[in-house]
């Protein structure tokens, strides 16, 4: 008994650690828009993800202060960044792997993923067995009008998974391409990297933890 009061006060006392590892994007930069699409039903699972208890971006200080640096970029442009996903707990990433093996759970399917088989989104590349999300320095995200307050227009709705989404996709009107590549430019300065197959996504260019996956609960 004694053996596993010890374990477990190991394991909780690594999971704080790693915890503190993180900062919430709103002690740094309070100005950015937090819509955590894992923490509702409004994703292309159609439920709450597991591990997000909470409406909260949180990523390794050396992400954080890279976002802090485009939210500055943005603002200059009158813009705002508003964030859907940033640090992905492990039991999130499992979640999304039980639900495209349920081939009977189609729900969102007519607006997530309406030309692609649901069993070929890990094949293609839009969801991974392991993600950068959980290492703490990848985020999703898009620009906000200040003056409007509406989010701009990037011809397709966040996780929207299809070739539609990919960054460059000739296939969207110039001025969704026009506003991808605002965000594209801001993030780059800020020293991020878009990933080419989603305009919502991206991670920090030099990444400090390219091989710890981070698993405790967003609380």
């Amino acid at each position: 008994m004694h053996k596993l009061i010890c374990l477990f006060l190991i394991l909780a006392s690594s999971s704080l650690a790693k915890a503190n590892k993180l900062i919430d994007i709103k002690k740094i930069s309070p100005s950015i828009i937090i819509q955590m699409k894992y923490f509702t039903t409004d994703n292309f699972v159609g439920d709450i993800i597991n591990g997000y208890e909470a409406n909260k971006c949180l990523l390794l200080k050396e992400a954080a202060n890279s976002l802090k640096k485009a939210q500055s970029l943005a603002i200059k442009k009158g813009l705002s960044l508003m964030v859907h996903d940033c640090y992905r707990p492990q039991r999130g990433v499992n979640h999304f792997i039980r639900w495209s093996k349920n081939p009977n759970d189609r729900k969102t399917k007519k607006k997530y993923y309406p030309n692609i088989k649901k069993q070929r989104l890990f094949e293609l590349g839009y969801i991974a067995k392991r993600s950068g999300h959980s290492r703490g320095s990848t985020v999703d995200l898009t620009l906000v009008d200040l003056k409007s307050q509406k989010a701009l227009e990037m011809g397709t709705i966040y996780d929207f998974l299809d070739p539609l989404s990919n960054t460059e996709n000739p296939q969207v009107t110039k001025e969704h391409l026009k506003n991808r590549k605002t965000l594209v430019n801001i993030m780059d300065k800020a020293g991020f990297k878009n990933y080419s197959k989603e305009w919502w996504h991206y991670s920090l260019k030099e990444e400090p933890n390219k091989d710890q996956f981070f698993d405790f609960v967003i609380k």
